[in-house]
């Protein structure tokens, strides 16, 4: 029986359903214009006329298609198909057509709770991250990171999917959580996300270090029984650090994972590359700049960033103030709201701070203190706050200099990748410009290694162990080595790369060789001329051996009747024998002498004489 599949824009074949989301349903498909296998994204016909979803869809394809790299899925073509309902109406559904990926989902290599190997989950993170530092600098924040979108092909690459509620990042405060919506996926929403604020580069940092969480732990770092329940520990509750969940886990990788994870954006990995380099650098047991595992318990998880970077301005000296009334005990609270006793420094310290300000001004009002004649200073109350100030673009001299002179301490931290800042120069520090800090506090600066953009290198011909350093000098990371037959080149030299050389990718991206396996296949040359037969032969990469043989076809003269190996496969260099017809006439056969009745020459003629004269007979007397 034939089956007939439903055809979109005449190309694309619709067939098997292969996956199913929240919006969308994806069906294996067929271009048969390329002769090619797909993905087919449909949004579902039940929510096709829904104004919202169909935004959301067409931003998806606008998003994805704008990205071209080896770690996220490709966007082919999109358009709009009208569809016939089983009641006749007709209703027009939005399509993306994708490139097909064979493997399985994070989440399904997590679907037994089961942790993953410390280097496979650094892989896989790595690999997101690759793909994250190449939509952040194209201006596209996913927003939605989480198992479900990230897949692992057969071949081991990484690559992220999903685009379907990413958003270009000056547009990024158009969202639909002002439809009061939150977008994304509760297990791994940003603390921003989950007051439905603005987000940023930051809060995909923030997903991946809850993907990073679960597969080093086999759990997300926040469950509950609802939405809203995960969402209010993402803003108010720290993680338990992994390494209490997996003992095998070692402390810098704790550290890595708590501050992808932490509250306030600035005290995030500030790029993509930066955790990276940080992740490997911890997974080879280095050491990283991320701050110790218990420092983050004694940080205040409500604090929103504002209030962070706010230095509280003294108050106009005056009066005395009024006796400070003590605070009153607080009501019993319920197991869901947080326990304001773990604050009660915070508040002990401030009226402290207030009151001793007070006490200040009114010395200073007196004259006892630093009034005309009486240079004497007054010891600080208490710690003196400055902004990091703005060091990119500086050498790490002048950096240096403008970190100290605030009374700061500058350390410099790892290298990373940038297309803007030439290398040797400051690109970011930890914590960002503008954020206030206790004077004595360390700010760690982070330096240029040069362009995040190179050009895969030309390295057909060269041996393995000459293209991997040539990769390796571009800043490149030598992925796959697959073998394929190929004439004329050298076992296990390299015959190409994918992506192919002169593609500009992102520094530390994966490139896979093809090298030649040393096997060819004999062509078939039966039937050629002596010189075309050598020639082909030849150019395959083997050694010709020439013989003749007669042959009474004319057709076959000066041509190949014979091939020894013939059709196979064998190894480069081998010697083939061609065997070349040579044309002889057949031979022509004599007529057969007849005996007469005496068993001599019939007609009594005598036998000739030697010399081939002949006797005449003599007549009869």
């Amino acid at each position: 029986m034939t089956v007939h599949h439903q055809v979109l824009a005449g190309r694309y074949e619709v067939r098997e359903l292969i996956g199913r989301g929240g919006m969308a349903e994806v069906h294996l498909g067929y271009d048969t214009r390329l002769n090619r296998v797909v993905a087919i994204k449909l949004l579902r016909s039940d929510i096709a006329g829904d104004a919202t979803f169909q935004e959301r869809f067409r931003r998806e394809a606008q998003s994805a298609a704008a990205l071209n790299h080896p770690s996220i899925v490709a966007v082919y073509d999109s358009g709009e198909e009208v569809f016939t309902q089983a009641d006749g109406s007709i209703k027009q559904v939005p399509y993306i057509v994708m490139e097909y990926v064979e493997g399985h989902t994070v989440r399904e290599l997590l679907g037994d709770g089961e942790a993953v190997p410390i280097s496979e989950a650094v892989e896989i993170v790595t690999g997101v991250l690759d793909a994250l530092e190449y939509s952040h600098r194209a201006g596209i924040v996913h927003r939605d990171i989480k198992p479900g979108n990230i897949m692992l092909t057969s071949t081991g690459m990484v690559k992220v999917m999903d685009f379907g509620i990413a958003r270009a990042m000056e547009d990024s405060a158009a969202t639909v959580t002002q439809q009061h919506a939150v977008v994304g996926t509760a297990q791994y929403l940003s603390p921003e996300q989950a007051r439905g604020e603005i987000v940023d580069t930051r809060s995909d940092l923030y997903s991946t270090g809850c993907l990073l969480y679960e597969l080093l732990t086999g759990r997300p770092p926040f469950t509950g029984d609802s939405a809203v329940a995960i969402a209010y520990q993402h803003v108010r509750e720290i993680p338990r650090p992994p390494s209490a969940i997996a003992a095998d886990i070692p402390e810098s990788l704790d550290r890595v994972v708590l501050k992808a994870l932490a509250k306030s954006r600035d005290d995030r990995y500030q790029d993509a590359a930066h955790m990276r380099t940080e992740l490997a650098a911890a997974a080879r047991g280095m050491s990283v700049a991320a701050p110790a595992v218990d420092s983050w318990q004694e940080a205040d998880p409500t604090t929103v960033v504002q209030d962070r970077k706010t230095t509280a301005t003294p108050p106009t000296p005056g009066p005395p103030a009024p006796p400070v009334a003590a605070p009153h005990t607080p009501l019993p609270q319920s197991p869901d709201e947080p326990e304001p006793r773990r604050y009660t420094w915070v508040w002990a310290l401030l009226i402290v701070l207030a009151a001793s300000t007070v006490v200040v001004g009114v010395l200073m009002a007196n004259g006892v203190i630093g009034g005309p004649g009486k240079p004497t200073v007054a010891p600080s109350t208490g710690p003196t706050a400055a902004a990091v100030p703005d060091v990119s673009g500086k050498s790490e001299d002048d950096a240096r200099k403008a970190i100290e002179a605030l009374g700061l301490v500058y350390a410099k931290g790892s290298d990373v990748a940038s297309d803007t800042i030439d290398p040797g120069l400051a690109v970011s520090s930890e914590p960002g410009a503008g954020t206030s800090l206790v004077v004595g506090k360390t700010v760690t600066v982070h330096f240029s290694s040069g362009s995040a953009m190179v050009d895969v290198p030309d390295v057909s011909g060269k041996s393995q162990a000459d293209a991997r350093s040539i990769l390796t000098k571009a800043g490149l990371v030598v992925g796959d080595v697959t073998s394929e037959d190929s004439p004329g080149v050298k076992n296990g030299d390299v015959i190409r790369t994918d992506p192919v050389s002169g593609t500009s990718v992102q520094r530390g991206s994966s490139v896979s060789l093809v090298v030649a396996s040393g096997r060819v296949t004999v062509p078939g040359v039966k039937g050629m001329k002596e010189d075309e037969a050598s020639d082909a032969l030849r150019q395959a990469g083997l050694t010709v051996k020439i013989v003749t043989k007669a042959t009474t076809n004319q057709d076959e003269d000066g041509k190949v009747i014979e091939v020894s190996p013939e059709d196979k496969t064998v190894d480069s260099g081998t010697t083939v024998t061609i065997t070349i017809g040579a044309y002889q006439a057949p031979a022509t056969p004599s007529p057969s002498a007849q005996p007469g009745p005496s068993g001599g020459p019939s007609g009594g003629a005598q036998s000739p004489k030697p010399g081939g004269q002949q006797q005449t007979p003599k007549p009869n007397n």
